[in-house]
């Protein structure tokens, strides 16, 4: 998935600046909705729900905190961040925030499967309009193309972190269930989907 992040931005600037706003806020909103429906969060996400019980945070300001700690990790692996990258890292937190503010958890069974599956869906259309504007990776996804570019198995990477990941935020508390296992077994396809479908591919 690397090369989707290497485009310049000169190539059509603002209807990838628009594409990766627009994405960036309904994956925001995607990963709210799951948090609303209280079945589980993806892996990530539950380690931001485990820390953000633990230092008494705002969820959504749990992930912006988080996403500057893992861009501190792109240091060593001298991985440059792109304008998609800093715009992920402060937009996604804030969305799911606002999403949260405006909608509580649910109660009623039938709405938190809706709000589940729904954010589940909403979080691959997301990933599909910012991946594909080219702009550069998100601090996690850039993590894992850093390993990769010094020669690490990116799938293996990936698997590892988010299962360390996975790990601690059980051990913080983070909600896990039902919607984990979802999101791990739908987003692949859904992104798989809508990203050649929304990417804007270079004329240069």
């Amino acid at each position: 998935m690397a090369n989707y992040f290497l485009v310049p931005l000169k190539d059509r600037p603002i209807e990838r600046l628009t594409r990766c706003v627009f994405g960036l806020a309904l994956f925001g909103t995607g990963i709210g909705m799951q948090k609303a429906g209280n079945l589980g969060l993806p892996p990530w996400d539950v380690f931001h729900d485990g820390v953000s019980r633990i230092i008494g945070l705002p969820f959504g300001t749990t992930i912006v905190l988080t996403s500057a700690f893992v861009m501190l990790l792109w240091i060593p692996l001298r991985q440059a961040p792109g304008l998609g990258t800093i715009l992920n890292a402060i937009e996604v937190g804030v969305a799911a925030g606002i999403f949260l503010s405006i909608v509580p958890e649910a109660d009623a069974m039938p709405l938190r499967i809706f709000l589940m599956l729904g954010g589940i869906v909403v979080t691959g259309i997301g990933s599909g309009f910012y991946i594909g504007a080219g702009l550069g990776p998100g601090p996690r996804d850039g993590l894992m193309v850093g390993l990769a570019k010094r020669g690490i198995n990116i799938g293996k990477a990936r698997t590892g972190v988010e299962i360390a990941v996975l790990l601690a935020g059980v051990a913080l508390g983070g909600s896990i269930g039902v919607g984990t296992i979802a999101f791990a077994v739908l987003i692949g396809p859904i992104v798989a989907k809508t990203l050649p479908l929304l990417q804007i591919r270079s004329t240069k």
